[in-house]
């Protein structure tokens, strides 16, 4: 028997319906919970299958209730009248009564449901007057997973449940930041969050995202900014930065920062255009012998006009090179030009780094508006206004939009983001900032476009790093995430075996559900065979936020809070006045405008003035 048993249904639940104090409860269904009284002691169990399968393999199926048998797994007990707690220390018998599990029951499992500890997210799929409590406690801190294929309803279920994460009324001091790669919940949290966007139009109101390169890590920023470099390349590099980082702490000294041991990790403000524009002379100058001096006197071999002054100096602001003479060996001594440049500065990464510096769509990394070094390393602010901004600031929820990012890069910023976002808390653990005095729950939304499993011997990615820390050893210090995915099965298993609490929506793929299924705590392999036919909307929520494994219906939010994930619509029903919808393929075809498609092509946005939507019927046009 172990931890399930097998259940023959009476005769008196024929029809499958029972009511219990004018309440109406369906017998029988997968995901529903039953109870066992022994003595002073209820035990607490989810049905798991149902039907032939669920009897056991003896002639006894064949009884005259037929296949009437369900298969249930023990997950609980409680002593009456006292809390509810997982794991059971007795086992029931044969001939033991089982009873559906009322409103009065739920209450000894979820104890006294105290409003500050339990949010609901919805109703039990089998029972509307239950609802689906979730302790806050355990799916903050202990992670999470939001799973479904595209069309289960995973977005707006993520959206009801940061709604009622951030209810201003219960929950004043929420912190949540959500990684957007799509640019989809502004629209759905406008009401309580503060969007951050790669090329913000400020004539909209629009808040631009800076993510300053000197907050990186030294690997971090080799990179994003550099690419692979050689052991010899990174210590020329790192030496540079560790020089300018301590220059700048001299001329505009930093609370606390002793410039003596600041590291080439130390997120110290420090001018990239400086480094690269310094490199770059040490790579490529050439001299000539110094007219007037000593015969072992140089200067800068510069590429001369006609009034004798060099044409071209260069400029490290605009990342402009200057120009120099090219090697001349042959006559007279004092017109000679020779080499001066260090051969072991990488020229090519220093190419690379110059054509990130111009990129526009790298401007929020590399000119991150008043976060911007001067050349001598001065700043108009510094990083405490960013984290204050992103973490502190007058909404609980804080959206960082990455969906103007290029996803060459798009891994790596993650990675970094997180490890900003981890550093700062973990450092100020025991501060009011810190996550033990407020915890952080950071969402990961399209978790798979970045977590993916590796292969043996490859290099660990930044955003699957950071997050196997955060998983690891962000319970400790008030850091919680929730993965949202549409693949499971591509996600990193060690990240997803670390979430807590797992809601399993509609997935069809086999490998998706035998994946959710072996990352989650509790061995209900009946009840995850059910999540091909979940409905829109419905979920599987097993772990540790939730007393009892429980199949529910989530609450979606108005329709005016939903995320901008919808379906497009291809047919729109005909109206009974014979009008269309304002989209789709039955729709009277609209003037062309290509010009328009090409602009926001170019302009490497979506973001654009719609045309006014259609509210009334009498405003549809006619077929």
């Amino acid at each position: 028997m172990g931890a399930s048993v097998t259940v023959e249904l009476g005769s008196e639940t024929v029809t499958g319906l029972s009511f219990v104090h004018g309440e109406g409860y369906r017998i029988g269904q997968v995901g529903s919970f039953v109870r066992i009284p022994l003595g002073f002691v209820d035990l607490y169990g989810v049905v798991s299958q149902v039907g032939a399968g669920a009897a056991p393999a003896s002639e006894e199926k064949e009884k005259i209730y037929g296949n009437r048998w369900i298969k249930v797994q023990m997950v609980g007990e409680s002593r009456r009248g006292g809390l509810f707690e997982r794991g059971i220390s007795q086992h029931p018998t044969i001939d033991d009564r089982v009873h559906i599990v009322t409103e009065g029951d739920l209450r000894a499992i979820y104890g006294s449901g105290d409003p500050w500890d339990f949010v609901a997210i919805g109703h039990l799929a089998s029972a509307e007057s239950i609802p689906s409590l979730i302790n806050i406690n355990k799916l903050i801190t202990r992670h999470s997973a939001v799973v479904g294929t595209t069309g289960s309803g995973k977005s707006t279920t993520v959206a009801g449940l940061l709604n009622s994460l951030s209810d201003p009324d219960r929950y004043p001091s929420a912190r949540i930041i959500v990684l957007d790669i799509h640019g989809e919940y502004a629209k759905a949290l406008s009401d309580r969050s503060s969007v951050f966007r790669v090329s913000a139009d400020s004539s909209k109101g629009q808040t631009g995202l800076h993510v300053p390169f000197w907050a990186l890590s030294f690997d971090e920023l080799v990179t994003l900014a550099f690419g692979e470099l050689g052991d010899d390349a990174k210590t020329i590099i790192g030496d540079a930065i560790v020089q300018l980082k301590q220059e700048s702490l001299k001329l505009h000294p930093r609370d606390g920062v002793d410039a003596a041991r600041v590291t080439v990790d130390s997120p110290v403000p420090f001018s990239l255009n400086r480094l690269w524009f310094e490199l770059h002379q040490r790579a490529h100058h050439t001299l000539i012998p110094k007219p007037g001096g000593a015969n072992d006197e140089v200067e800068i071999a510069y590429v001369l006009g006609d009034d004798g002054q060099p044409v071209q100096r260069g400029d490290a602001t605009t990342v402009t090179p200057p120009a120099y003479r090219t090697v001349k060996t042959t006559g007279p001594a004092n017109e000679r030009v020779q080499h001066g440049r260090d051969e072991s500065v990488p020229k090519r990464s220093l190419s690379i780094l110059a054509s990130k510096l111009k990129d526009p769509r790298l401007t929020f990394l590399f000119n991150p508006d008043q976060w911007l070094p001067t050349l001598d390393g001065a700043t108009a602010k510094d990083i405490d206004s960013l984290l204050e901004d992103w973490i502190g600031g007058p909404n609980p929820i804080t959206i960082l939009d990455l969906s103007g990012i290029p996803s060459s890069i798009l891994n790596d910023l993650i990675g970094a983001l997180l490890r900003i976002l981890y550093d700062s808390i973990f450092w100020a653990r025991d501060l009011p900032e810190g996550g033990r005095e407020r915890p952080l729950l950071i969402v990961l939304e399209e978790a798979h476009a970045y977590l993916g499993k590796e292969n043996p011997g490859e290099k660990s990615r930044s955003a699957a790093a950071a997050v196997r820390r955060i998983a690891k050893e962000g319970r400790k210090y008030g850091v919680g995430m929730m993965i949202v995915s549409q693949r499971p099965s591509e996600i990193d298993t060690t990240i997803l075996s670390q979430c807590g609490t797992i809601f399993a929506m509609r997935l069809a793929n086999d490998t998706d559900r035998g994946h959710i299924a072996s990352a989650a705590s509790d061995n209900l392999k009946g009840l995850f065979d059910m999540l091909p036919v979940l409905r829109t909307g419905e979920a599987i929520v097993v772990g540790e936020a939730v007393s009892l494994p429980v199949r529910t219906l989530i609450t979606p939010p108005l329709i005016n809070r939903r995320p901008d994930s919808f379906d497009p619509t291809v047919a729109v029903r005909r109206s009974v006045d014979g009008f269309h919808g304002p989209s789709g393929w039955n729709q009277p075809r609209d003037p062309p405008n290509y010009p328009a498609m090409v602009r926001q092509w170019r302009a490497q946005t979506p973001r654009y003035a719609h045309k006014p939507a259609v509210t009334e019927i009498a405003d549809l046009p006619k077929e």
